[in-house]
Protein backbone atom coordinates (compact mmCIF):
# COMPACT_ATOMS: atom_id res chain seq x y z
CA UNK A 1 0.00 0.00 0.00
CA UNK A 2 1.15 3.60 -0.60
CA UNK A 3 1.65 6.39 2.18
CA UNK A 4 -1.59 8.04 3.12
CA UNK A 5 -1.15 11.84 2.90
CA UNK A 6 -3.86 14.40 2.49
CA UNK A 7 -2.64 17.52 0.73
CA UNK A 8 -3.54 20.40 -1.04
CA UNK A 9 -3.51 19.92 -4.87
CA UNK A 10 -3.44 22.93 -8.04
CA UNK A 11 -6.16 21.71 -10.30
CA UNK A 12 -6.29 20.84 -13.94
CA UNK A 13 -10.57 20.66 -14.77
CA UNK A 14 -11.56 18.67 -17.83
CA UNK A 15 -15.20 18.19 -18.88
CA UNK A 16 -16.91 15.08 -18.20
CA UNK A 17 -17.86 13.48 -21.77
CA UNK A 18 -21.23 12.08 -20.59
CA UNK A 19 -22.90 14.19 -17.93
CA UNK A 20 -23.18 17.82 -18.52
CA UNK A 21 -23.79 18.61 -14.23
CA UNK A 22 -19.93 16.89 -13.53
CA UNK A 23 -16.79 17.56 -14.63
CA UNK A 24 -13.14 15.80 -13.77
CA UNK A 25 -10.53 17.69 -11.67
CA UNK A 26 -7.49 15.81 -12.37
CA UNK A 27 -4.53 15.28 -9.35
CA UNK A 28 -1.47 14.03 -10.78
CA UNK A 29 -2.60 11.41 -13.34
CA UNK A 30 -5.81 10.66 -10.90
CA UNK A 31 -9.20 12.21 -11.62
CA UNK A 32 -12.34 13.03 -9.63
CA UNK A 33 -15.50 13.78 -10.29
CA UNK A 34 -16.48 16.99 -8.65
CA UNK A 35 -19.93 19.03 -9.54
CA UNK A 36 -19.38 21.44 -12.22
CA UNK A 37 -18.57 24.96 -11.80
CA UNK A 38 -17.39 23.91 -8.01
CA UNK A 39 -13.66 24.27 -9.19
CA UNK A 40 -11.44 25.86 -12.10
CA UNK A 41 -8.30 24.71 -13.42
CA UNK A 42 -5.44 26.34 -11.72
CA UNK A 43 -7.43 26.71 -8.10
CA UNK A 44 -6.18 24.72 -4.88
CA UNK A 45 -8.64 22.21 -3.43
CA UNK A 46 -7.37 19.53 -0.93
CA UNK A 47 -7.22 15.61 -2.28
CA UNK A 48 -8.65 12.72 -0.26
CA UNK A 49 -6.74 9.99 -1.84
CA UNK A 50 -8.02 5.86 -1.95
CA UNK A 51 -8.44 4.30 0.94
CA UNK A 52 -8.61 7.04 3.15
CA UNK A 53 -11.14 6.50 6.11
CA UNK A 54 -12.78 9.60 6.74
CA UNK A 55 -15.15 10.65 10.28
CA UNK A 56 -18.37 11.10 10.51
CA UNK A 57 -18.59 14.71 10.39
CA UNK A 58 -16.62 15.41 7.45
CA UNK A 59 -18.71 12.86 5.41
CA UNK A 60 -21.71 14.73 6.06
CA UNK A 61 -20.46 17.97 5.32
CA UNK A 62 -19.21 16.68 1.96
CA UNK A 63 -22.67 15.21 1.44
CA UNK A 64 -21.55 11.33 1.13
CA UNK A 65 -23.14 10.12 3.94
CA UNK A 66 -23.73 6.12 3.37
CA UNK A 67 -21.99 6.09 -0.32
CA UNK A 68 -18.39 4.97 0.68
CA UNK A 69 -16.83 1.76 0.74
CA UNK A 70 -16.84 -0.18 3.87
CA UNK A 71 -19.20 -1.69 6.61
CA UNK A 72 -19.14 1.93 8.07
CA UNK A 73 -19.57 3.73 4.86
CA UNK A 74 -16.66 5.73 5.71
CA UNK A 75 -13.70 4.30 3.37
CA UNK A 76 -13.05 6.09 -0.11
CA UNK A 77 -12.94 3.49 -2.80
CA UNK A 78 -12.19 4.16 -6.58
CA UNK A 79 -16.13 4.18 -8.46
CA UNK A 80 -16.84 4.88 -11.81
CA UNK A 81 -19.59 7.79 -12.25
CA UNK A 82 -21.55 8.64 -14.93
CA UNK A 83 -18.57 6.07 -17.02
CA UNK A 84 -15.95 7.30 -15.92
CA UNK A 85 -13.06 6.50 -13.03
CA UNK A 86 -13.41 8.54 -9.81
CA UNK A 87 -10.36 8.14 -7.73
CA UNK A 88 -10.00 10.02 -4.37
CA UNK A 89 -12.00 13.31 -2.91
CA UNK A 90 -11.26 16.46 -4.27
CA UNK A 91 -12.62 19.04 -1.43
CA UNK A 92 -12.42 22.31 0.87
CA UNK A 93 -13.32 20.91 4.24
CA UNK A 94 -14.46 24.05 6.50
CA UNK A 95 -12.13 23.06 9.37
CA UNK A 96 -9.51 24.57 6.54
CA UNK A 97 -11.50 27.23 5.82
CA UNK A 98 -8.33 29.89 7.61
CA UNK A 99 -5.70 27.87 5.59
CA UNK A 100 -3.70 29.22 2.68
CA UNK A 101 -4.44 26.38 0.12
CA UNK A 102 -2.21 28.02 -2.29
CA UNK A 103 0.55 27.97 0.16
CA UNK A 104 0.14 24.74 1.90
CA UNK A 105 0.47 23.06 -1.74
CA UNK A 106 3.59 24.44 -2.69
CA UNK A 107 5.18 23.25 1.37
CA UNK A 108 3.57 19.61 0.75
CA UNK A 109 1.38 20.03 4.26
CA UNK A 110 -0.20 17.15 5.21
CA UNK A 111 -3.93 17.71 6.95
CA UNK A 112 -4.58 13.74 7.43
CA UNK A 113 -4.18 14.72 11.31
CA UNK A 114 -6.30 17.77 11.47
CA UNK A 115 -9.10 16.65 9.44
CA UNK A 116 -9.25 13.34 11.32
CA UNK A 117 -8.15 11.14 8.55
CA UNK A 118 -6.77 7.71 8.78
CA UNK A 119 -5.33 4.92 6.42
CA UNK A 120 -7.44 2.20 6.05
CA UNK A 121 -6.16 -1.41 7.65
CA UNK A 122 -7.12 -4.32 5.94
CA UNK A 123 -7.94 -7.40 8.24
CA UNK A 124 -5.59 -10.05 8.56
CA UNK A 125 -7.77 -13.55 8.36
CA UNK A 126 -6.24 -16.14 10.87
CA UNK A 127 -4.06 -18.40 8.29
CA UNK A 128 -1.78 -14.62 7.85
CA UNK A 129 -1.86 -14.42 11.36
CA UNK A 130 0.11 -16.23 14.26
CA UNK A 131 2.54 -15.82 17.09
CA UNK A 132 4.65 -13.04 16.86
CA UNK A 133 7.79 -11.94 18.17
CA UNK A 134 10.35 -9.09 17.97
CA UNK A 135 12.77 -8.94 14.68
CA UNK A 136 14.57 -5.97 14.84
CA UNK A 137 17.08 -7.45 12.14
CA UNK A 138 13.78 -8.13 9.44
CA UNK A 139 14.92 -6.32 6.35
CA UNK A 140 11.61 -3.83 5.52
CA UNK A 141 9.47 -3.79 2.41
CA UNK A 142 8.88 0.08 1.57
CA UNK A 143 5.39 1.68 0.79
CA UNK A 144 4.47 2.12 -3.27
CA UNK A 145 3.44 5.14 -4.54
CA UNK A 146 0.96 5.03 -7.14
CA UNK A 147 2.55 6.57 -10.56
CA UNK A 148 -0.67 8.71 -11.08
CA UNK A 149 -0.51 10.39 -7.99
CA UNK A 150 3.46 11.22 -8.16
CA UNK A 151 3.97 11.20 -12.35
CA UNK A 152 7.58 12.17 -11.45
CA UNK A 153 9.04 9.46 -9.98
CA UNK A 154 10.11 8.86 -13.45
CA UNK A 155 11.67 11.10 -16.43
CA UNK A 156 10.29 10.32 -19.76
CA UNK A 157 12.45 7.81 -22.02
CA UNK A 158 14.26 6.11 -18.36
CA UNK A 159 15.28 2.92 -18.91
CA UNK A 160 12.81 0.77 -16.58
CA UNK A 161 11.49 -2.26 -16.09
CA UNK A 162 7.52 -3.10 -15.51
CA UNK A 163 6.75 -6.35 -13.51
CA UNK A 164 2.94 -7.87 -13.19
CA UNK A 165 1.65 -6.56 -9.46
CA UNK A 166 0.27 -9.68 -8.49
CA UNK A 167 -2.82 -9.34 -6.11
CA UNK A 168 -1.83 -12.03 -2.90
CA UNK A 169 0.14 -11.59 0.51
CA UNK A 170 3.38 -9.93 0.93
CA UNK A 171 5.67 -12.66 2.23
CA UNK A 172 8.84 -11.15 3.83
CA UNK A 173 11.99 -13.60 4.23
CA UNK A 174 15.26 -11.98 6.35
CA UNK A 175 18.10 -14.43 6.34
CA UNK A 176 20.84 -13.12 8.95
CA UNK A 177 24.48 -15.13 8.09
CA UNK A 178 26.38 -15.97 11.00
CA UNK A 179 23.71 -16.58 13.16
CA UNK A 180 21.93 -18.52 10.40
CA UNK A 181 18.38 -17.11 11.64
CA UNK A 182 15.30 -16.83 9.34
CA UNK A 183 12.71 -14.66 10.41
CA UNK A 184 9.36 -14.85 8.10
CA UNK A 185 6.90 -11.78 8.24
CA UNK A 186 3.75 -9.97 6.58
CA UNK A 187 4.09 -6.42 5.12
CA UNK A 188 1.75 -5.72 8.15
CA UNK A 189 3.31 -7.43 10.85
CA UNK A 190 7.18 -6.12 8.70
CA UNK A 191 6.42 -2.57 9.24
CA UNK A 192 6.22 -3.23 12.81
CA UNK A 193 9.82 -4.85 12.86
CA UNK A 194 7.71 -8.13 14.20
CA UNK A 195 8.24 -11.59 12.83
CA UNK A 196 5.84 -14.48 12.88
CA UNK A 197 7.28 -17.78 14.93
CA UNK A 198 6.90 -20.63 12.83
CA UNK A 199 3.57 -22.73 12.42
CA UNK A 200 3.00 -25.59 9.83
CA UNK A 201 -1.18 -23.83 9.65
CA UNK A 202 1.05 -20.09 8.73
CA UNK A 203 0.75 -18.71 5.45
CA UNK A 204 3.83 -17.25 5.13
CA UNK A 205 5.65 -19.93 6.60
CA UNK A 206 4.35 -23.06 4.23
CA UNK A 207 5.47 -20.68 1.25
CA UNK A 208 8.74 -20.58 2.34
CA UNK A 209 9.10 -24.25 3.57
CA UNK A 210 7.62 -25.72 0.53
CA UNK A 211 10.02 -23.38 -2.06
CA UNK A 212 12.97 -23.88 -0.07
CA UNK A 213 13.39 -19.58 -0.12
CA UNK A 214 15.11 -19.52 3.39
CA UNK A 215 18.00 -22.24 2.12
CA UNK A 216 18.32 -19.65 -0.89
CA UNK A 217 18.75 -16.50 0.97
CA UNK A 218 21.36 -18.73 2.55
CA UNK A 219 23.17 -19.56 0.08
CA UNK A 220 22.85 -15.88 -1.82
CA UNK A 221 24.67 -14.66 1.17
CA UNK A 222 27.38 -16.52 1.13
CA UNK A 223 27.37 -15.56 -2.49
CA UNK A 224 27.60 -12.05 -1.89
CA UNK A 225 29.19 -11.86 1.51
CA UNK A 226 26.20 -10.32 2.95
CA UNK A 227 25.58 -9.54 6.47
CA UNK A 228 21.60 -10.26 5.46
CA UNK A 229 19.36 -11.37 2.89
CA UNK A 230 15.60 -10.47 2.27
CA UNK A 231 13.50 -12.08 -0.07
CA UNK A 232 10.74 -11.07 -0.90
CA UNK A 233 7.68 -12.74 -2.16
CA UNK A 234 3.56 -12.87 -2.80
CA UNK A 235 1.43 -15.57 -1.81
CA UNK A 236 -1.36 -15.96 -3.84
CA UNK A 237 -4.05 -18.68 -4.60
CA UNK A 238 -7.85 -19.22 -3.26
CA UNK A 239 -8.21 -18.93 0.28
CA UNK A 240 -5.68 -15.90 -0.06
CA UNK A 241 -7.78 -12.67 -2.31
CA UNK A 242 -10.29 -13.13 -4.76
CA UNK A 243 -7.69 -13.43 -7.68
CA UNK A 244 -6.16 -16.74 -7.48
CA UNK A 245 -4.17 -17.57 -11.00
CA UNK A 246 -5.26 -21.14 -10.33
CA UNK A 247 -3.62 -21.57 -7.27
CA UNK A 248 -5.16 -22.38 -3.72
CA UNK A 249 -3.92 -21.35 -0.54
CA UNK A 250 -5.68 -23.86 1.50
CA UNK A 251 -3.73 -26.99 -0.27
CA UNK A 252 -0.27 -28.02 -1.51
CA UNK A 253 -0.92 -25.65 -4.66
CA UNK A 254 -0.46 -22.54 -2.30
CA UNK A 255 1.39 -20.19 -4.99
CA UNK A 256 4.18 -18.23 -4.73
CA UNK A 257 6.60 -15.61 -6.71
CA UNK A 258 9.15 -12.85 -5.69
CA UNK A 259 9.29 -9.25 -6.73
CA UNK A 260 12.54 -8.16 -4.60
CA UNK A 261 15.50 -8.82 -2.84
CA UNK A 262 18.01 -7.01 -0.97
CA UNK A 263 20.76 -7.58 1.00
CA UNK A 264 23.31 -5.90 3.77
CA UNK A 265 27.00 -5.76 1.91
CA UNK A 266 29.32 -3.58 3.35
CA UNK A 267 27.03 -1.98 6.10
CA UNK A 268 24.78 -0.82 3.83
CA UNK A 269 21.49 -2.13 2.48
CA UNK A 270 21.00 -2.70 -1.63
CA UNK A 271 18.22 -3.37 -3.60
CA UNK A 272 19.10 -6.17 -6.30
CA UNK A 273 17.87 -7.42 -9.36
CA UNK A 274 15.98 -10.67 -7.93
CA UNK A 275 15.92 -12.38 -11.73
CA UNK A 276 20.02 -11.76 -12.29
CA UNK A 277 20.31 -13.17 -8.67
CA UNK A 278 17.62 -16.36 -8.14
CA UNK A 279 16.36 -16.68 -11.39
CA UNK A 280 15.64 -20.45 -11.97
CA UNK A 281 16.01 -21.21 -8.01
CA UNK A 282 12.51 -19.59 -6.79
CA UNK A 283 9.60 -18.24 -9.36
CA UNK A 284 9.37 -15.05 -10.35
CA UNK A 285 6.62 -12.11 -10.59
CA UNK A 286 6.63 -11.89 -14.63
CA UNK A 287 8.59 -8.96 -16.17
CA UNK A 288 5.72 -7.43 -18.90
CA UNK A 289 7.81 -4.51 -20.24
CA UNK A 290 11.48 -3.11 -20.35
CA UNK A 291 12.69 -0.38 -22.03
CA UNK A 292 11.45 3.77 -22.02
CA UNK A 293 9.19 5.31 -19.71
CA UNK A 294 6.09 6.24 -21.15
CA UNK A 295 3.11 7.23 -18.98
CA UNK A 296 0.68 6.05 -21.16
CA UNK A 297 2.71 3.09 -22.10
CA UNK A 298 2.50 2.22 -18.55
CA UNK A 299 -1.25 2.29 -17.75
CA UNK A 300 -2.06 0.24 -20.94
CA UNK A 301 0.56 -2.41 -19.52
CA UNK A 302 -1.31 -2.17 -16.50
CA UNK A 303 -4.51 -3.37 -17.92
CA UNK A 304 -5.56 -6.44 -19.72
CA UNK A 305 -5.64 -10.20 -18.41
CA UNK A 306 -3.23 -11.84 -15.67
CA UNK A 307 -0.15 -13.50 -17.22
CA UNK A 308 0.55 -15.84 -14.26
CA UNK A 309 -2.02 -18.86 -14.75
CA UNK A 310 -0.62 -19.42 -18.30
CA UNK A 311 -4.63 -19.01 -18.97
CA UNK A 312 -5.71 -15.47 -18.09
CA UNK A 313 -8.01 -16.31 -16.30
CA UNK A 314 -9.21 -13.09 -15.04
CA UNK A 315 -7.62 -9.33 -14.74
CA UNK A 316 -4.45 -7.56 -14.14
CA UNK A 317 -3.92 -5.90 -10.82
CA UNK A 318 -1.38 -3.33 -11.89
CA UNK A 319 2.04 -3.19 -12.68
CA UNK A 320 5.06 -2.35 -10.72
CA UNK A 321 7.89 0.02 -12.57
CA UNK A 322 11.06 0.10 -11.42
CA UNK A 323 14.08 1.74 -13.23
CA UNK A 324 16.45 -0.50 -15.35
CA UNK A 325 19.63 0.50 -12.61
CA UNK A 326 18.37 1.05 -9.15
CA UNK A 327 18.78 4.61 -7.88
CA UNK A 328 17.33 7.02 -5.57
CA UNK A 329 14.34 9.15 -6.16
CA UNK A 330 13.56 12.89 -4.51
CA UNK A 331 10.10 12.73 -4.98
CA UNK A 332 9.60 9.94 -2.53
CA UNK A 333 12.27 10.69 -0.87
CA UNK A 334 13.64 7.32 -1.18
CA UNK A 335 13.90 4.36 -3.81
CA UNK A 336 12.39 5.05 -7.04
CA UNK A 337 9.54 2.67 -7.28
CA UNK A 338 5.75 3.11 -8.28
CA UNK A 339 2.97 0.96 -9.23
CA UNK A 340 0.25 1.27 -11.69
CA UNK A 341 -3.11 -0.03 -11.20
CA UNK A 342 -5.86 -1.43 -13.15
CA UNK A 343 -9.18 0.91 -12.91
CA UNK A 344 -11.15 -2.73 -13.83
CA UNK A 345 -8.90 -4.36 -10.36
CA UNK A 346 -10.01 -0.65 -8.41
CA UNK A 347 -13.67 -1.32 -9.50
CA UNK A 348 -14.52 -5.46 -9.35
CA UNK A 349 -16.84 -6.54 -7.00
CA UNK A 350 -16.34 -8.55 -4.23
CA UNK A 351 -12.72 -7.44 -4.33
CA UNK A 352 -10.84 -8.57 -0.82
CA UNK A 353 -7.47 -6.79 0.39
CA UNK A 354 -5.83 -8.86 2.90
CA UNK A 355 -2.38 -7.62 4.30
Amino acid sequence: MSTLRVTAEVLTVHEHPDADALELAQVGLYRAVVAKGAYRTGEVAVYIPEQSVLPSGLIEELGLTGRLAGSNSDRVKAVRLRGELSQGIVCRPKALADVDLVRAAAEGTDFAERLGITKWVPPIPPTMSGEVESAPELLPWVDIENIQRYPGIFAAGEPVVLTEKLHGSACLVTYVAGEERVYVSSKGFGSKSLALKEDPRNLYWRAVRGHGVAEVAARLAERLGARRVGIFGEVYGAGVQDLTYGADGRRDSLGYAVFDVSAEIDGAVRWLDAGELIGGELPLVPRLYAGPYDSERVLSVATGRETVSGRELHLREGVVIRPAVERYSPVTGGRAIAKAVSPAYLTRKGGTEFE
